[in-house]
């Protein structure tokens, strides 16, 4: 189980984010306590609101009043609404907030559900309740929780044990933000490029792609991310994504961060070596291209390979499942440059030029062949069965909710604006 504590000044953007799930019916009310309500039970925004107000009118120098707590179990858990309940009255009596008012929330818009828990640390005389030991005490308690209630615990070993397999996103089954989100969120976490067209290569394995872009806005240059699902044909489907719609936890500026720390881990890390035997021994195995990229998978590793409108070969970009490490073919040496597969697969004209793709802001073209999405899903069998998996658990992902704060600070400037026009 897996508890955070986002702390903020916005109330009602925590509600309202909380609020627009449950229109929407991805939420729903568990219980609440010290908030007034309508009289057949159902909870109202402006009671709701007006509850939490004399606590924070109390206390004006607090910066940031509002608590919004998630608490995520184990994907493998089954818990009952009322043992959420139960759950979240322990968590906050503990914590020291259960004579707060509060709401609690059970969510199901991820693959798994999850609780929010919206309240202050004022309390009703104006003193800001301590919260400086939170982090330990927040983790301690949701230990003694899973004990309770025989619960999964959220141990990074255990999270390593159990790392689930992401899908290829399917487009015709819908819900394409929450399919792409959480494909983003995993593989910028956990795998490591040093450019974004690596980073790319490893979202066209889960039928998405990323786009760089760069415009000026009020004299101000920005920089942003754009995702977008793809077809087999590498050809975007769909309406694109921006990356601050997902969360920041895969926007420009932690992909940024990502490729920084990547590079040096690669640079001191001796990432190449497991890399070059598996693709020496593909070659040595050669018979033909699908021969080759079945090699490759089946020691964890695929390829994308980028060619030119003629069908030349001019980059190759491996990934290596095993060590999570996504490079071009020529930071392993001179003999897996982009040259050596173009001359390899040179005679292979007919299926190369079946396999090669088209990006739409680009006239060069990737090439991801059947065989090679053949051979990826070769891969994870075989990872599999080797009681190890391709990519990380989501389970921390949900712990900082970007969207909820994106959504927090939209609906609190537009409060604003409302108020002021009054």
């Amino acid at each position: 189980m897996v508890a955070k504590i986002n702390k903020g000044s916005s109330l009602h953007g925590a509600l309202s984010y909380n609020q627009e799930k449950v229109k929407e019916g991805q939420a729903k009310v568990l219980f609440s306590n010290r908030i007034m309500l309508n009289r057949d039970g159902s909870l109202n925004m402006y009671l709701a609101n007006q509850s939490f107000e004399p606590y924070l009118n109390a206390n004006k120098n607090t910066e940031k009043p509002v608590l919004h707590i998630s608490i995520n179990p184990h994907p493998n858990d089954e818990v009952s609404d009322d043992v959420y309940s139960d759950i979240a009255q322990t968590y906050m009596q503990k914590m020291g907030y259960g004579d707060q008012p509060y709401i609690v929330y059970k969510h199901e818009d991820l693959d798994r559900q999850h609780i929010h828990i919206v309240t202050v640390n004022i309390d009703e005389t104006g003193k800001k309740i301590n919260d400086s030991n939170d982090y330990y005490q927040s983790k301690k308690i949701t230990r003694e929780l899973e004990q309770t209630y025989n619960l999964h615990t959220a141990e990074k070993k255990t999270q390593s044990e159990e790392l689930h397999k992401l899908k290829r996103v399917d487009y015709q089954s819908g819900d394409i933000k929450k399919q792409i989100g959480n494909t983003a969120k995993a593989l910028i976490k956990g795998y490591r490029f040093q450019s974004v067209n690596e980073y790319r290569a490893l979202f066209s394995l889960y039928g998405v792609t990323v786009e760089e872009i760069k415009g000026e806005a009020k004299g101000k240059a920005y920089n942003g991310l754009v995702y977008s699902a793809i077809n087999d044909n590498g050809e975007k489907i769909g309406n694109p994504i921006k990356a601050s719609v997902i969360g920041k936890s895969v926007g420009y500026d932690a992909l940024q961060r990502r490729l920084e720390y990547s590079t040096k881990y690669m640079k001191e890390n001796k990432v190449f070596d497991s890399p070059k035997l598996i693709v020496r021994s593909a070659f040595d195995n050669y018979t033909d291209k699908q021969n080759f990229l079945s090699d490759l998978a089946k020691n964890g590793m695929s390829v994308i390979f980028r060619g030119n409108a003629e069908g030349r070969i001019y980059g190759a970009i491996f990934i290596d499942h095993q060590n999570r490490t996504v490079f071009n073919g020529s930071k392993m040496g001179k003999e897996f440059s982009a040259n050596i597969f173009n001359d390899l697969f040179k005679n292979d004209s007919q299926e190369q030029q079946q396999a090669t793709t088209r990006h739409s802001d680009t006239s060069d073209k990737e090439t991801f062949t059947d065989i090679q999405k053949d051979s990826f899903v070769e891969s994870a069998e075989h990872e599999n069965n080797n009681n190890s998996t391709l990519i990380p658990s989501l389970l921390e992902q949900h712990g900082t909710d970007y969207e909820a704060e994106a959504f927090a600070r939209q609906k609190e400037a537009e409060y604003k604006r409302r108020k002021r026009s009054w």
